[in-house]
């Protein structure tokens, strides 16, 4: 299956609004975002299945099978009920979810997974991976960036009517997302002296900053960029009240962002803004491969305390892969619905 430009494509979609759906994930943010995402774009009636394996069958996802607590059939196990017509999953503890209901199902249920499962292309009926990865085959889509769910209908209607607590600052308005720590990158005290030194020149110099971190940001770095809000002006938010991530995208000029998220840059892209890559040592390979296919396309450059003019279109993978995905599901579906008339 080729790669697609990542590009909101114009024909029309499958109806697959009667299509049953389960979302599968641990709960982590990032994969059920990328999820949700397709979901919405495609418009699918679906439910969130949030699982939470018990060692040792946590320890051995993928490969391993699902918790028999979990299997498909039991009353109260995470897979109950009437089994879906189309299931989504990502994450590495989703893939033997994703096979028991393939099973059960007798090859019925579409299943389609988002990212590599690390257990072959033929693991689901339809994979996405990004680009920078190696998985290929006949069913595995590939893009530049994520699915998520800042589509460009939000982005409108976040313009349209904008979040007053952004709406009263200044101009220009800079989006300043941060992440935060992971097994495989930390911030250092350097990166984050840095990082407030090069947002304070923004500030000094009239730019309003509008701050959103994670989770996992260090309370230091936290802390430092709450202090630089407070002696500055602009916004940040403490987690009180309604999430303002995509009202501050909408209402951006410019947009800096951390390079320990490939979710959060794929994110910030799709505005059409410029994007400013505040770049951290140990930063995947792999998520370099995508910053620089970002930076080709003319919509990326590396944060060094100054804004930057980039002109590009929104880059928005999200209704390529939903085309794709819906476009196999009608595929895997002819051949029971040529067999049963009248099923879904």
């Amino acid at each position: 299956m080729t790669a697609m430009p990542d590009r909101p494509v114009s024909a029309p979609l499958p109806d697959l609004t009667r299509a049953r759906t389960w979302i599968v994930t641990d709960g982590k943010a990032g994969d059920e975002n990328q999820c949700l995402g397709l979901a919405e774009v495609l418009g699918l009636p679906f439910e969130v299945r949030r699982i939470a394996p018990r060692p040792p069958f946590g320890w051995m996802a993928p490969w391993g099978p699902v918790d028999p607590g979990d299997r498909p059939g039991r009353a109260r196990g995470i897979l109950s009920g009437p089994l879906p017509d189309l299931l989504i999953a990502s994450g590495r503890r989703a893939v033997p979810y994703l096979r028991a209901v393939r099973d059960a199902s007798g090859g019925r249920t579409f299943t389609a997974f988002l990212k590599d499962p690390r257990t072959g292309p033929e693991t689901a009926n339809f994979v996405w991976v990004p680009d920078y990865d190696d998985l290929r085959g006949p069913n595995v889509f590939t893009t530049l960036t994520a699915p998520h769910q800042v589509s460009a209908a939000r982005l409108a209607a976040a313009r349209a009517a904008p979040d007053p607590r952004l709406a009263r600052l200044p101009w220009p308005r800079i989006a300043v997302l941060v992440g935060g720590d992971s097994r495989h990158l930390s911030y250092r005290n350097a990166d984050m002296r840095r990082l407030v030194r090069d947002l304070t020149k923004l500030a000094e110099g009239g730019c309003s900053l509008m701050l959103t971190v994670s989770r996992r940001t260090p309370p230091a770095l936290r802390d430092a960029l709450e202090r630089l809000v407070a002696a500055k002006g602009g916004f940040f938010w403490d987690g009180t009240g309604e999430n303002p991530y995509v009202a501050m995208l909408a209402l951006a000029e410019s947009i800096v962002v951390t390079s320990d998220s490939a979710n959060m840059v794929g994110e910030a892209v799709s505005t059409g803004a410029p994007v400013l890559l505040f770049d951290l040592p140990k930063t995947y390979i792999r998520h370099r491969r995508m910053f620089a296919g970002l930076a080709m396309a003319g919509a990326l450059k590396p944060f060094i305390g100054r804004l930057e003019t980039l002109n590009y279109q929104p880059i928005d993978a999200t209704p390529s892969i939903a085309n794709a995905m819906a476009r196999a599901y009608a595929v895997h579906m002819a051949q029971f619905t040529a067999e049963a008339p009248g099923q879904p």
